[in-house]
């Protein structure tokens, strides 16, 4: 199976990585820049799991790409997607499969009217990696799993031939889901419950629990998974008592990427992970929290355009 990485960064550099590891059939689709780094330095991964080094990795850019893969490994971040999809478009034929792993549900729709329903799977993930300053791929800690499914829960036989290919790949968990849906709606409900909640207290797990917020961080979840059960996808029991577990848990130095992003200045997903989410209410009033999150987020990135615009004169 041909294998197509959209992006070399974070995310897809390390499920890329651990099946270029395996042997897998995999290249890179990068941006010139990407593409320069890896030619100097080649894919690394540092992992308390294990280390990867591969020198010269297969890395294709948009311009050079000339026939289908069987399989697109999308990982961008959403407010990229629209990018994304014009620079992997030569390489859906008529069998490729699209495997996105983005937070949030709309890319579903993107991905569909871009390039027809039946090219598009359902997939999750869970790892906490970032890119090192000599652009190497830093795995934080032990979790590291990949989820996909067919979004009507069959399973296909491109389903068990992806199957094939990663579940047993060296260096990640992998798993065929028949409730790809379900898991995608429990994952959402979990990040824009962490994202909303360290971003309103500018802190960790276990800086805002220690400030006496905990009852808060189980109100947004509370919020956000009666939003998920209004669109059909409740969250199954077990789902919200590991949330809960992770987002009370005394002395956590748990701290979501949009946190991470906004001090950094970058660019977040409020609108797909939080705004979005509010959006689907059946009453946007009953879900106050999640309402002050989204606009705390947003107030950012106007004020940070507006930085932005400042700074270009």
């Amino acid at each position: 199976m041909r294998i197509l990485v959209v992006g070399a960064g974070a995310v897809g550099g390390y499920f890329g990585g651990r099946l270029l590891e395996a042997g897998r059939d995999v290249t890179f689709l990068v941006r010139p820049r990407r593409a320069a780094e890896l030619a100097k330095h080649g894919l690394m991964i540092r992992s308390p799991l294990g280390d990867f080094h591969r020198p010269s990795p297969p890395i294709v850019v948009q311009e050079a790409l000339a026939e289908p893969f069987d399989l697109v490994l999308l990982s961008c971040k959403a407010y990229h997607l629209d990018g994304a999809m014009a620079s992997f478009a030569r390489a859906v034929g008529e069998n490729t499969a699209i495997l996105p792993l983005l937070n949030g549900m709309r890319h579903l729709d993107a991905l569909a009217d871009r390039f027809g329903p039946k090219h598009v799977l359902g997939g999750q993930c869970v790892i906490s990696a970032t890119l090192g300053p000599d652009g190497a791929i830093v795995h934080h800690n032990d979790m590291h799993a990949l989820g996909f499914g067919e979004l009507d829960g069959s399973r296909s036989p491109r389903i068990e031939a992806i199957a094939s290919e990663f579940v047993g790949a060296s260096g990640f968990e992998a798993h065929v889901s028949d409730q790809i849906r379900q898991e995608m709606w429990e994952k959402w409900v979990f990040i824009a419950s962490a994202a909303g909640i360290a971003c309103l207290m500018r802190g960790s797990v276990g800086d805002y629990v220690a400030a006496g917020a905990s009852d808060l961080a189980t109100q947004i979840l509370d919020e956000s998974a009666t939003i998920a059960a209004q669109q059909g996808c409740p969250p199954r029991p077990a789902a919200l008592a590991r949330a809960r577990t992770i987002l009370t848990a005394a002395g956590s130095p748990l701290k979501p990427s949009m946190l991470r992003d906004i001090e950094g200045s970058k660019p977040v997903e409020g609108d797909q992970i939080l705004a979005d989410l509010l959006r689907r209410a059946a009453k946007p009033d009953r879900s106050p929290l999640l309402r002050i999150a989204t606009l705390h987020v947003r107030a950012y990135e106007i004020q940070r355009a507006r930085a932005a615009a400042a700074a270009k004169g």
